[in-house]
């Protein structure tokens, strides 16, 4: 692919959701299959809006990685960067739809991920060093050797624009927050935009309140911080000041998806030169429309569905 704008990093895998809602697990019947992972989502959001985007990961030598390329494929995102693991398979992710708004999720990467084994020798270095826009995870250095490369890439990166940090805080995949806090926070000494909710935030820097997480958040080097507060909106923080963007109300389906749809809207955003605030209001009507669908990447919305609802609203 050439002329890449986005690269991100992390995790892949296939989601199945249940055809029978308001049931639990045991109950359900079939699944519909889905791309997934917060990494691969966002790269598919991004190239629904029209950018040129590509994923760094990992999948197994089986059906499931085949279906992970030809689906990556189909949404208009490279898998040229899509290795194989020769001894682990592909991830599979079982969503339960209740609570819908924060569906649990059972996680089938064990004894580890294949996008959790990526090395130097997997990594693409000048793209690295030369997109427009990196994209990396908190989950991305959970464990080793994922964590060394991740940070080997943000060090040859060297801070430059934009470099984002999804904090993504999974407490399944780490063995205590104290970790998760020192790792993560060791990442945002490297990136120039950091983005969470509450709780991602609180693990990133030690406090819930969108306010003071976003001034510590900017203490570090920062140039933008976005702290996602469900129902409330989202607080947009610049070291020029702070802004809270409503949320746009939708009846929601299920709630997954819904940040990494707001991921590559930010991303596009960021690319197009906007300034924070209108940012925060495309990302949210992102969020907000798949949030009202069933569904991760096959859910990302088009520019024409985005301006719709905001005209709405």
């Amino acid at each position: 692919m050439t002329g890449l704008e986005i690269l991100t990093v992390g995790r892949v895998g296939v989601d199945l959701y249940p055809e029978q809602s308001g049931v639990p697990l045991a109950q359900v019947r079939t699944f519909a299959k889905s791309l997934g992972g917060t990494a691969t989502n966002v790269a598919v959001a991004a190239a629904r809006l029209g950018r040129r985007t590509a994923v760094l990961t990992k999948v197994g030598p089986d059906g499931f990685g085949d279906y992970v390329r030809q689906a990556l494929t189909g949404f208009g995102v490279s898998p040229d960067h899509v290795g194989t693991a020769a001894d682990l398979l592909t991830p599979v992710v079982f969503c339960a739809l209740d609570p819908p708004e924060d569906p649990p999720l059972l996680f089938y990467r064990l004894p580890t991920a294949p996008d959790l084994t990526l090395t130097a020798e997997d990594v693409p270095w000048e793209v690295v060093e030369q997109v427009p826009l990196l994209w990396v995870t908190g989950t991305g250095v959970c464990v080793e050797p994922a964590r060394s490369t991740q940070r080997a890439m943000l060090e040859r990166r060297g801070r430059r624009a934009h470099t984002v940090l999804d904090l993504d805080y999974r407490p399944m995949f780490w063995s205590d927050v104290d970790s998760a806090r020192r790792e993560i926070g060791w990442m945002l000494d490297h990136v120039t935009v950091a983005v969470g909710n509450r709780t991602e935030v609180e693990v990133a820097v030690g406090t819930a309140d969108p306010d003071e997480a976003a001034a510590r958040l900017l203490d570090r080097g920062l140039s933008l911080a976005l702290v996602k507060k469900g129902a409330e909106g989202v607080l947009v923080a610049t070291q020029e000041g702070s802004w809270t963007v409503p949320p746009c109300p939708v009846e929601v389906v299920c709630g997954l998806g819904a940040g990494d749809a707001f991921g590559g809207a930010l991303a596009h955003g960021l690319l197009a030169g906007w300034e924070p605030v209108r940012i925060a209001e495309y990302a949210n009507a992102a969020g907000a429309l798949v949030a009202s669908r069933l569904a991760c990447a096959d859910a990302m919305p088009t520019p024409a569905e985005i301006n719709e609802l905001l005209e709405r609203v």
